[in-house]
């Protein structure tokens, strides 16, 4: 590792829904990931998580196993990858809100991707998700408690009513919520600390974030994906929370993922870009990074760009974090890792994302270079016999049931996202675990604004 890496943290995120990979794929995976210059992971669960309990419906039918967890959490350990698991507690609640034993607790009626946060239920419900997500990762430093784009928050007929009353506004709906669910945390896991994506806090007046307590509970994670990102807008952004008293600050970067949802192959230079510019911004003072994006924007969306795509992009991005640019010694250095000749960027958008020529020993016999890279990071699907080996899990789909060449989650695998400069913004990757919910008694500071 460069000592003069510009950040202390360089985490990939694995955002698991929708296509998780096998636990034997990131048992490959992990040690390129380390090798590239990554030292941690976040890892969104969603529904790849083996919730129990009476949150057992929330878990997807090829969700992982309590033990698949703890293999992932063991390989991760290995690399010398710390994780930081990823649960949703405010917005992007679909997963959970979809299900009709849980569909009253929405904060409009018609869309579940919002919790009420007036409801004690409420709190019970995100106080139990967090409580059976850290029984699985014991001794973890942080928890990401999500809380970004709360969409309609404010217009459920609760929210109406109490914000009609004098002093009551949205930055204090969402303020009281987050500082609820932090609460939490912190009184039932002491050593724990909660992270928060930033976006529903940048436009809260300085002095109200400051004397609403939640600096002292929560760090936030800034996140940008863009190419043109703002570098003086944020670095007056980094002051102010720090002045809130936040006592320290992430930056979120993103690999793939990040430029639309119909996105098949990542944009590297785009997502170069993005990188260069945050290097600009961590100039300004420290703050620890964690960058990546998920394979898909949000829980009833298509896959966009899959991992294994995004690898040459995550490689492009690890390497300019970790050794402060794009030089042409880095990009040496990504070509070596990738095992090809020549490292194309500026053509990722049409398809020529890495020609590579001769192709490596253990790639001969394929032709293009996006087709060798593919074919390199990529696991092909089992024979129809492999599939019901006796180690298959019934909990998991039947493998051969995906398209050709889909990833897919086997008995002994799990699937995963990149997070540090090639996916997409916020999760990516497979998951799963399991834990006891905690009941509403336990779910710690009574629910609603205060």
């Amino acid at each position: 590792m460069s000592e003069s890496a510009p950040f202390k943290m360089r985490l990939v995120h694995l955002d698991l829904k929708g296509a998780p990979p096998k636990v034997s794929y990131l048992s490959e995976i992990f040690p390129l990931f380390r090798a590239l210059g990554a030292n941690g992971l976040l890892i969104e669960y969603e529904d790849m998580f083996p919730y129990e309990g009476h949150l057992r419906l929330l878990r997807a039918k090829h969700a992982y196993s309590p033990s698949e967890v703890a293999e992932i959490l063991h390989l991760a350990k290995l690399n010398e990858l710390e994780v930081i698991p990823l649960v949703q507690t405010f917005g992007h609640m679909e997963f959970v809100l979809k299900h009709a034993e849980f569909a009253h607790l929405r904060e409009v009626v018609h869309f579940p991707n919002t919790l009420n946060p007036h409801e004690a239920e409420s709190l019970a419900l995100v106080g139990a998700m967090t409580d059976q997500i850290l029984e699985l990762h014991k001794g973890a430093r942080w928890l990401h408690i999500g809380c970004d784009e709360v969409y309609y928050l404010g217009e459920g007929e609760a929210s109406r009513q109490w914000l009609q009353q004098r002093q009551n506004s949205h930055a204090k709906l969402c303020l009281s919520h987050v500082r609820a669910v932090a609460s939490h945390v912190l009184a039932q896991h002491p050593g724990t600390t909660p992270l928060v994506w930033d976006d529903m806090l940048r436009d809260i007046p300085q002095d109200q974030l400051t004397v609403s307590g939640v600096p002292q509970l929560v760090e936030p994670v800034l996140w940008d994906y863009g190419a043109d990102l703002d570098v003086h807008s944020k670095v007056l952004l980094m002051e102010k929370y720090r002045e809130c008293g936040f006592l320290r600050l992430w930056a979120a970067s993103a690999f793939k993922g990040a430029t639309g949802a119909n996105q098949t192959l990542p944009p590297v230079e785009h997502h170069l870009r993005n990188h260069t510019q945050w290097l600009q911004v961590a100039g300004s003072g420290p703050a620890d990074v964690l960058q990546g994006h998920p394979d898909w924007y949000d829980h009833y969306s298509v896959l966009c760009e899959l991992l294994p795509v995004g690898i040459p992009s995550l490689a492009v991005c690890l390497q300019s974090l970790l050794h402060g640019g794009f030089t042409e010694d880095v990009k040496l250095r990504v070509e070596n890792f990738l095992g090809v000749s020549s490292l194309e960027i500026m053509d990722a958008v049409r398809g020529r994302l890495l020609p590579c020529q001769p192709p490596p020993a253990h790639l001969r016999g394929h032709t293009s270079g996006e087709e060798q890279v593919c074919h390199w990071l990529v696991q092909p699907l089992p024979s129809p016999a492999e599939a019901h080996s006796p180690c298959h899990d019934p909990a998991h789909t039947a493998r051969g049931t995906q398209p050709p060449g889909q990833v897919e989650h086997p008995c002994a695998a799990t699937r995963g996202g990149l997070a540090a400069g090639s996916l997409p913004r916020r999760r990516g990757g497979m998951a799963g675990g399991e834990r006891v919910p905690q009941h509403a008694a336990t779910a710690g500071p009574a629910a609603g604004p205060q």
